[in-house]
């Protein structure tokens, strides 16, 4: 079998890769498992310093890189080249505290014991990562993955596999086995969670196929960190810096056309700001500029897919139907799979377009009395990934971070990882955590050393 990629503002076939199955996979699957006993051995320090001569490669070829982030799902080219930085920004942070985070825990001693805690590698890491970043998705758990005395197998999206390719690539010089690019099927990716040598699956993607991945894996004692995407809530208060909030706030709703797990689906304004909110957020989102994304003028590419476009132009429809009031935007643009930048007004709080992930460039915006209110619509969501309060008072700000039911609260900032702090999600957003100290412990197990001393 044999797997075409799509330049989705083309139409051109970009590549194609034979799937990995097999003796070809079970190599891979062997070499991932044999390359891990010796990759344990190591000291955290000898690991940290290959994985950072690694990461050259990313530096070095970082033009070839970004071309084939765009040329694959859409991505603008000026913001494929910021996502090489961020994933090196990301690899950097985890490098440069690798040591503290993985060093063996002393506890006090009592009478004649000795008690440790060591945080054992899980073995064989499988990285099912997603195309809308794929570069920060991927990295989110390699490189810790990695760090931490683990080999990986990263098997990417059917979407963006050129990006699995050049993780290999950068790893290959360590050894065969670290890190092994995989070209999979679903039927194969199942059997693959179900191999004993496989110690641990992190998955980036919908809800629907992060359920798929934990039944898999509950047949048998491994876990699984899940990373499912959200309805991400904004809320503008009455205080908020009007300018700076609705700039943020539209960023965080158009950039990547929107296809983004912590895009802003939904802003709450108060209602003392409601209508100039929308005059200057229409401004802006009539200023960007959908085409070529290889383009350096181009500020929006196209959607990842044909049915994208018509799953967010369905949203929006049965938005309107339902008494709500485009601004700006509303249907598709050009030829193909764009889709204009869409502000909707005096949206229902039980429409699709407000409970349901669209994953494209739409703000649908409501008006709220007060900060009460704004909570109970924020939490009415079976999503929790982030939420981002713009006010101008510390005290809002905190009373917003106890109430709300999400992983990540923000103030005055959205749609932004920091990697000094956990990326988690509750409810429907997922489990686990990627990045931060905490994205070590989730790639651990610990291991209890209680020793007399004679």
């Amino acid at each position: 079998m044999v797997l075409k990629v799509v330049n989705p503002y083309s139409g051109e076939v970009v590549s194609e890769l034979e799937y990995d199955e097999g003796e070809q996979l079970e190599q891979k699957i062997a070499r991932a498992s044999e390359a891990q006993r010796g990759w344990r051995a190591l000291s955290v320090g000898d690991r940290v310093r290959r994985v950072e001569a690694a990461l050259m490669y990313f530096r070095e070829a970082s033009d070839e890189i970004a071309r084939d982030v765009t040329v694959q799902m859409g991505k603008p080219i000026t913001e494929a080249r910021r996502e090489v930085d961020g994933m090196l920004g990301r690899a950097d942070h985890m490098l440069s505290i690798a040591e503290e985070a993985l060093a063996p825990e002393l506890l006090p001693a009592v009478d004649r014991l000795h008690r440790r805690i060591e945080h054992e590698p899980l073995g064989v890491v499988l990285n099912l990562a997603a195309w809308n970043y794929p570069l920060l998705i991927a990295v989110n758990v390699v490189v810790p993955a990695l760090l931490a005395g683990n080999t990986v197998l990263l098997k990417h999206s059917a979407r963006t596999p050129l990006c699995g390719d050049h993780f290999e690539r950068a790893f290959a010089g360590l050894g065969a086995g670290l890190c092994a690019n995989l070209v999979l099927t679903h039927e194969q990716t199942a059997r693959v969670i179900g191999d004993e040598r496989v110690g641990h699956v992190a998955f980036t993607g919908s809800v629907e196929g992060g359920r798929a991945v934990y039944q898999e894996v509950s047949r048998r004692f491994i876990d699984a960190g899940l990373e499912l995407g959200g309805t991400d809530p904004a809320y503008v208060a009455e205080d908020a810096d009007l300018e700076a909030a609705v700039a943020g706030v539209v960023d965080g709703a158009c950039y990547n056309a929107g296809q983004s797990c912590c895009a802003v689906e939904r802003a709450y304004v108060h209602e003392s700001l409601h209508a100039e909110f929308l005059r200057r957020a229409e401004e802006l989102m009539r200023g960007y500029v959908l085409g070529d994304p290889l383009d350096e003028r181009t500020t929006m590419g196209p959607m990842v897919s044909s049915s994208a476009v018509e799953f967010v132009a369905a949203q929006v429809a049965d938005a309107v139907s339902g008494g709500a009031r485009a601004v700006v935007g509303g249907s598709t643009e050009h030829e193909g799979r764009f889709f204009q930048p869409t502000l909707l007004a005096d949206c229902a709080q039980r429409s699709a377009v407000v409970q349901e992930e669209s994953f494209g460039p739409v703000l649908p915006v409501v008006a709220v009395a007060d900060d009460d209110e704004a909570l109970r619509h924020m939490n009415d969501s079976r999503f929790g990934l982030t939420a981002s309060v713009w006010t101008r008072d510390r005290d809002r700000a905190e009373r917003f971070a106890r109430e709300l039911e999400t992983g990540t609260v923000y103030q005055n900032r959205c749609d932004s990882l920091d990697p000094g702090l956990p990326w988690t999600g509750v409810k429907d957003s997922g489990k686990g955590s990627t990045l931060s100290r905490f994205g070590f412990l989730h790639l651990t197990r610990r291991k209890s050393l209680n020793f007399v001393s004679s």
